[in-house]
This record gives C-alpha cells, sequence and structure tokens, in this order.
C-alpha cells in the first residue's frame, strides 16, 4: 500500500470513529506515521484528503458494478440489461450490491462518517443525502420509467416504483450495519422483496 492510499485510508478510519471536524492533519500523519510536511506533499489539505477519499470510493464502485455488467450511474446504459434479465438473475444482481455496501470495509467507514457527520455539517448531510437517497432514488426512477415505456412495467408513478424498491433495501443494509448477526435475515428479506416488487409492478406477459 503506497503512502497516497495509505493517507486516506487512516483519515477514512479516523473520520468514521470521531468524525470529520474533529480530526487534524496532523493526527492523520501520525496514524500513518509519517511527519505533517510529508502528508502535504501528497495532499493539499484535509479537504484534498477527503476528496482523495471521494475519488476511491467511485473507483470502488465502478469496478463492483462492472463485476455485475452494469454501469451503475447511467441508467440509460443499464435499462438494456434490465429489460432482458431474469428475475433469478436480478437477485443476484441485488445480493451482490447488497453485500458488497454491507461488507467493504472502505464503504462501510464512509457510510459510518457521514452518518453521524450529517448532524453537525450541513455539507456532509448535503453529500449523504445525495449519496443513500437521491442519486439511486434518481437512477432508478429512470430505469422503470424506461422499462415503463417499452411495456415491461406496469405505467405508474415511476418516483415511487424507486422509492418501493430502494427503501427497503438501504433500511436492510442500516439495519445489518447496527445488528450483523441479522444478515441471512435480510437477504432472505431482500430476494422475497424483488419477487413481490416484480409481482407488483412486471406485466406478466414479461415474467
Amino acid at each position: 500500500m503506497n503512502t497516497k492510499f495509505r493517507i486516506l485510508d487512516a483519515a477514512l478510519t479516523l473520520f468514521s470513529e470521531k468524525g470529520y471536524h474533529t480530526v487534524s492533519v496532523a493526527e492523520i500523519a501520525d496514524a500513518v506515521g509519517i511527519k505533517a510536511p510529508s502528508l502535504y506533499k501528497h495532499y493539499k489539505s484535509k479537504r484534498d484528503i477527503f476528496n482523495g477519499i471521494l475519488s476511491e470510493m467511485q473507483v470502488r464502485y465502478e469496478k463492483q458494478t462492472a463485476a455485475l455488467q452494469m454501469n451503475g450511474s447511467n441508467p440509460t446504459a443499464d435499462a438494456g440489461i434490465f429489460s432482458s434479465v431474469t428475475e433469478d438473475s436480478l437477485i443476484q444482481m441485488g445480493i451482490g450490491l447488497f453485500t458488497y455496501f454491507l461488507h467493504d470495509d472502505y464503504v462501510c467507514r464512509f457510510r459510518k462518517m457521514l452518518t453521524m457527520e450529517q448532524f453537525h455539517d450541513a455539507e456532509l448531510a448535503t453529500l449523504y443525502t445525495k449519496q443513500y437517497a437521491d442519486d439511486p432514488l434518481s437512477y432508478q426512477s429512470q430505469i422503470f420509467s424506461m422499462l415503463s415505456a417499452c411495456g415491461l412495467f406496469r405505467t405508474a408513478y415511476t418516483d415511487v416504483m424507486a422509492l418501493h424498491f430502494y427503501a427497503p433495501l438501504y433500511l436492510l443494509l442500516t439495519l445489518c450495519d447496527r445488528e450483523p448477526e441479522r444478515e441471512q435475515e435480510a437477504l432472505l428479506l431482500l430476494e422475497q422483496h424483488i419477487k413481490q416488487f416484480n409481482l407488483i409492478y412486471k406485466k406478466e406477459n414479461t415474467q
């Protein structure tokens, strides 16, 4: 692990344990085992370190979605995938993303940091909303809108469809954050949720 990534990793750990604003650059440098002036050779400021963490999050997400043969951010690119995927494949994709968000240590620390900081920092609260509400709901709403337009799903309020699909997943994720021993229960509910969602919205001739 190179020094630049070690700085990101140590900073994320400290941010997730103490909160972003209470951690100093000197603390981060000390956790890495270097002096603050050496840290500044890699990052200009604490905010620059935070931006590096965001970039690493995006790289990790793109790698995971690529492994599932989807874009994950561009609904137009993914609509074709979801138009032809079987229910069993959709369940496996859902489980794959769910377990990634639940078990990837980097992603978990990032989520923990934002969960804490949303109550202390307006900018990080906005990022929390974007990361875990606005972006996934917008992505899924557009997917469902395209699937409805081509006759695969019943015509409905696609914003509500997105909420119906996404909200239980995020609820189960936060449940497992607090009670990891309930993961198997959550995975069963996730599978049942996807099947129930298809029963409600997917047209019978497309099953």
